[in-house]
C-alpha cells in the first residue's frame, strides 16, 4: 500500500529537519502577516506546507500514467504508475493469460522500469478482490483518514519543536527572525528605537514608580510612525526586552514593563533560601503517617497529590509559614495557594497584597518558576509574625487583589527553639527559651533565629559543601531530641529545622529519618535515638 512519509512516526521523530526551504516558507509566511506569530502557529503551517508539497509530488506521479490497479485491464505499449511502488512509472511489454485456478480468468502484464531495471509482471483483469483497487487518484489525495496538519503536531510536538526552534535560533539565517511576546516575526519588520528612547522609558517608569503598559509609554517615547501602532508595541516590547535595565510583567490584561532595580532583591534573583533542590529518594518507605503530615505542610515543592483536592474556589485557605519563607517575607506559591494569586508558566506577575488587619496595601510580586510570593516582610515585621505561625489567604472582590491574615490571640511569652549556627562546624545547634507570640502558631514547626547574618552564613557554606538533605537531617536531630524531655522530635520539627539550612519538602526529610539506623520511629511522627 501506499506509504506517505508525513503519516508516519519515523519521518517526525527521525528524519525532520527544518531545510532551507522551509525557512523561507517561514519567512514569507511572517512577512505576509505583518505580526508576531507564536511557534505553535508556525509549526501547524509548515506541517500544512509539506503536506501541500507531498499532494504535489503525488498528483505529478499519477500524471506520468494510469495507476495500477489489478482489477483493472491494459495495452502493451501504455504507461503506468506503481503508488505502492513509490510511483515508479513503467513501460508495458507484453500482454499474456494469466493462469491461477483460484482467481478464474485474468491477465500478466510484463513491465519494464526504465532501461536498466530488470522486467516484472504484474496481476491484471484480476476479479478477485485486492487492497491496491483502492489506489484512485482521489482517495490519495484526499483520504479523511490522513492525520490533519494539526493532529500531526499534537503527536509529535516534542520533535517538531526542537527542529524548529534550532532553525529559528541557531540555523542558518537565523539573525532574519526574532521572538517577541511568545510569537516570532522577521527583524527587519520591528521599527529601531534608539537608545535615547528607552532612556525616556526607564525615566517615566521611575518618575511613576509603579509598572507602566507599552501603550503608556508611546505616549512619550518615540517609535517609527510609518509602521502601525501593533508594530510599534511590538518593537517597543522587542526592545525593552533587550534592555537588562527593564523586566516584563504578567497581568490578566497584558504585559507590564519595570526596572529590575527598582524590584526587592528576593524578586531580581530567587534567595539561596527559596532555591529548591531535588533530593531523589524512595517514596515508597514513607509511611501512610508520613504521607498525612506532609499533605498537611503542603509544601510547594512536595509530591503529595493529595494537595490537589483543595478546591480551586475556596474563599480562604490557611498555611504554615516555614522558616525560609519568614526569612525572606514571602508565602509559598502552592496547590492550595496558587489559586488565590495570577498565573502564568515563567516570568514574574504584580499583585496588591492587603493586610486584613490594618487594611495596609504592599505590591506583591508574584515570581512563577520560583513558586513564591513576594513582598511580606514589612508585614511580617509589623506583626511580629514567626515561622511556624498560622497565615490565611482571602479572596478579595478587587481584581489583583489578596488579602494575607494571621490568626491572633492574646501577647504571650512561650517557649520556642532558638536556632544558633556553629560556623566552625557546619552545624546547627537548638537551645530552648521564651519569646513574645501574638498569633496562633504550630508548636512543632515555630524556631526562631539568634543571629540571622550567621545563620545565613552557615547556609552558604553548606551549600558551597553541598551537605546533603541526609546529612542535615543526621545533625540536626539528635540536637532537636535534647531539648525534649521524652528524649523526642517531631518529623515536622526536623523539616522546619533542615530548611534553615537547605530548601527542601517533607519528603525527603522524612526518607533521612526512616532510613537512618542511629533514629527509630517512636509512633505519632516522632522520632528518638536507639
Amino acid at each position: 500500500m501506499l506509504q506517505r512519509p508525513t503519516q508516519t512516526a519515523a519521518f517526525w521523530r527521525d528524519q525532520f529537519e527544518v531545510t532551507a526551504d522551509d525557512t523561507e516558507f517561514l519567512y514569507q509566511l511572517l512577512l505576509e502577516k505583518q505580526q508576531p506569530i507564536p511557534l505553535e502557529r508556525l509549526a501547524t503551517a509548515l506541517i500544512e506546507e509539506y503536506l501541500r508539497r507531498e499532494n504535489t509530488r503525488i498528483a505529478q506521479e499519477l500524471s506520468k500514467g494510469a495507476i495500477y490497479m489489478p482489477q483493472k485491464r491494459y495495452k502493451t505499449g501504455q504507461h503506468v504508475v506503481f503508488p505502492a511502488l513509490e510511483f515508479a512509472v513503467g513501460e508495458i511489454l507484453q500482454v499474456r493469460p494469466g493462469q491461477n485456478p483460484e482467481h478464474g480468468d485474468f491477465e500478466v502484464i510484463q513491465v519494464r522500469f526504465g532501461e536498466q531495471q530488470k522486467l516484472r509482471e504484474f496481476a491484471t483483469h484480476l476479479q478477485s478482490p485486492h487492497r491496491l483497487n483502492q489506489l484512485d487518484s482521489e482517495r490519495m489525495l484526499r483520504d479523511r483518514a490522513l492525520l490533519s496538519a494539526a493532529e500531526i503536531y499534537q503527536l509529535y510536538q516534542t520533535e517538531i519543536e526542537e527542529s524548529l526552534l534550532f532553525a529559528l535560533e541557531e540555523g542558518p539565517g537565523q539573525a532574519a527572525f526574532v521572538e517577541v511576546n511568545d510569537g516570532w516575526l522577521l527583524a527587519d519588520q520591528l521599527a529601531e528605537v534608539p537608545v535615547g528612547q528607552l532612556n525616556i522609558a526607564e525615566a517615566l517608569i521611575e518618575m511613576q514608580g509603579r509598572p507602566l503598559s507599552v501603550d503608556q509609554l508611546l505616549e512619550e517615547v518615540e517609535v517609527d510612525q510609518n509602521v502601525s501602532h501593533a508594530m510599534r508595541v511590538t518593537s517597543l516590547n522587542y526592545a525593552l526586552g533587550q534592555d537588562a535595565r527593564f523586566t516584563p510583567l504578567n497581568t490578566r490584561t497584558g504585559s507590564l514593563w519595570f526596572l529590575r532595580r527598582l524590584e526587592p532583591a528576593e524578586v531580581q534573583s530567587t534567595p539561596l533560601l527559596l532555591r529548591y533542590r531535588p533530593t531523589p529518594y524512595n517514596r515508597s518507605l514513607l509511611s501512610v503517617q508520613m504521607l498525612q503530615l506532609e499533605w498537611e505542610l503542603d509544601d510547594e515543592w512536595g509530591e503529595s497529590n493529595l494537595s490537589r483536592e483543595a478546591p480551586a474556589a475556596a474563599p480562604s485557605i490557611s498555611l504554615l509559614l516555614t522558616y525560609p519563607h519568614r526569612r525572606h517575607g514571602t508565602l509559598p506559591l502552592s496547590s492550595r495557594t496558587s489559586s488565590f494569586f495570577p498565573q502564568a508558566a515563567h516570568g514574574v506577575s504584580p499583585v496588591t497584597l492587603v493586610d486584613g488587619r490594618w487594611g495596609t496595601r504592599y505590591d506583591g510580586w508574584v515570581v512563577h518558576e520560583g513558586r513564591y510570593v513576594a513582598g511580606l516582610a514589612k508585614w511580617m515585621e509589623a506583626h511580629q509574625i514567626p515561622a511556624g505561625a498560622f497565615i490565611t489567604v482571602e479572596r478579595s472582590p478587587t481584581t489583583q487583589e489578596v488579602v494575607i491574615d494571621f490568626r491572633t490571640r492574646r501577647p504571650k511569652r512561650e517557649w520556642a527553639r532558638i536556632a544558633l549556627a556553629d560556623l566552625d562546624h557546619n552545624a546547627l545547634i537548638f537551645e530552648m527559651n521564651k519569646v513574645q507570640v501574638a498569633c496562633e502558631y504550630d508548636e512543632t514547626l515555630i524556631v526562631v533565629e539568634q543571629n540571622l547574618e550567621a545563620l545565613d552564613q552557615l547556609a552558604r557554606q553548606v551549600a558551597q559543601n553541598s551537605f546533603t538533605v541526609a546529612q542535615i537531617v543526621a545533625q540536626i536531630t539528635p540536637e532537636l531530641i535534647k531539648l525534649n524531655p521524652q528524649g523526642t522530635v517531631h518529623a515536622k520539627s526536623v523539616y522546619s529545622a533542615a530548611n534553615m539550612l537547605v530548601r527542601t519538602p517533607p519528603g525527603p526529610v522524612f526518607f533521612a529519618l526512616l532510613s537512618n539506623r542511629r533514629f527509630r520511629d517512636a509512633g505519632n511522627g516522632t522520632f528518638a535515638l536507639t
